[in-house]
């Protein structure tokens, strides 16, 4: 009894070739071992693959309407599915699955790279803004060329085994019949076109290493860390092609009395014990010149003053700065002479402090047993 090819596929008898592959494919996609492992899914993927490889075939498809088996005679006939041949599943589903799409010529003018630049600056050049000249190297048009590649008087010309593709394309025997792959062209690198005559002085590429100087302007605010993008000014792409953007790293050097908090500044001064039970005015230079601060009597050790808008500008657009935080630290001696322990003692008896609060302290006062 002859096999049913049409209903392996599901398909009426007066199917085209279009609803072959489409019913092919989709019962392909579910029965394929690397999809459905199932011995049976497997037996059946078999099947329905020779169904397909007959059916294909215009004189095997004819004997099958004519009510004939064309594999009859037996596995080792040429019609066989596993005949010799047989270009492996990889090419198979690479011709009907999208792996080997056309994909044409690369062309040889591209988009060049991105490029990356760090550069230093003090807190003042972070906090108002500068405008830095700063040399760097990048990929350049040949200025022999012109970015063509080719030398004076010669041109690109179209690649001979590709006939300007890009890709070539080769057919192979399978159990689907013949089954046609692309490949990238090994001539021109699938460029499409090829440079009998490359240029001296860039070798064909169409753009050289040069250094050069750049002005760049940084913002008011910018922080460390961030990247300030200069659309066009890096690398110049193969061929003498648009080039990709630079990109300026900032890194901000520490500061001798500062840190950076975003926009905030903190700082830390030493304030004697006298100075901070009297009030006194301290002089601090800030970025932008001298301040006085007021010390208000009776201030306690790590009390912050705050100077408003004497931190860093807002960035992006934005008005306004941040603050300056001053944290005080409040000194203590570590070692008097008798003349100062005398006249702590006299204040501490006038202010009724001349014994410990604490009653785990030994006897003898604040300032305990005087030191000889």
């Amino acid at each position: 009894m002859a096999t049913d090819y049409y209903g392996l596929l599901g398909v009426d008898r007066g199917a085209d070739e279009a609803t072959l592959k489409k019913a092919y494919r989709r019962l392909a996609r579910e029965l394929h071992p690397d999809v459905n492992p199932d011995p049976a899914a497997q037996e059946r993927f078999k099947q329905v693959t020779t169904a397909y490889d007959v059916l294909s075939d215009p004189e095997k498809r004819q004997i099958v309407d004519l009510g004939g088996d064309p594999l009859a005679s037996g596995a080792g006939s040429p019609g066989h599915p596993f005949a010799a041949g047989f270009g492996g599943l990889g090419d198979v589903f690479e011709a009907f699955f999208g792996g080997g799409q056309q994909r044409g010529p690369r062309g040889r003018v591209r988009q060049g790279a991105d490029a990356l630049l760090r550069i230093e600056l003090d807190l003042a050049e972070t906090a108002f803004g500068t405008t830095r000249e700063l040399t760097l190297e990048t990929a350049v048009v040949c200025g022999t060329c012109h970015g063509e590649g080719a030398a004076a008087g010669t041109h690109p010309s179209t690649c001979e085994t590709c006939r300007g593709r890009g890709e070539v394309q080769s057919v192979q025997k399978s159990f689907l019949g013949q089954v046609m792959t692309t490949r990238t062209c090994g001539r021109c690198g699938g460029l499409g076109s090829v440079i009998e005559h490359p240029c001296g002085e860039c070798a064909g590429d169409g753009r050289v290493r040069a250094r050069r100087t750049l002005s760049v302007k940084i913002p008011a605010g910018v922080e460390h860390g961030m990247r300030i993008r200069l659309s066009g000014e890096g690398e110049v792409g193969p061929g003498g092609g648009p080039a990709g953007d630079l990109y300026v790293e900032v890194f901000e050097k520490p500061h001798p009395v500062f840190t950076r908090d975003g926009d905030d500044l903190h700082c830390r001064l030493s304030l004697p014990m006298t100075a901070a039970a009297l009030g006194t005015v301290l002089t601090l230079e800030t970025l932008d010149g001298e301040e006085e601060l007021d010390v208000a009597p009776g201030t306690q050790p790590e009390s912050v003053l705050t100077l408003r808008a004497r931190g860093v500008p807002h960035l992006r657009g934005s008005t306004g700065r941040g603050d300056l935080h001053v944290h005080l630290d409040v000194q203590v001696p570590t070692r008097l002479d008798a003349q100062q322990e005398d006249l702590l003692r006299q204040l501490a008896q006038l202010r009724g402090e001349e014994r410990a609060p604490s009653s785990g302290r030994a006897a003898g006062g604040l300032f305990g047993r005087k030191r000889r």
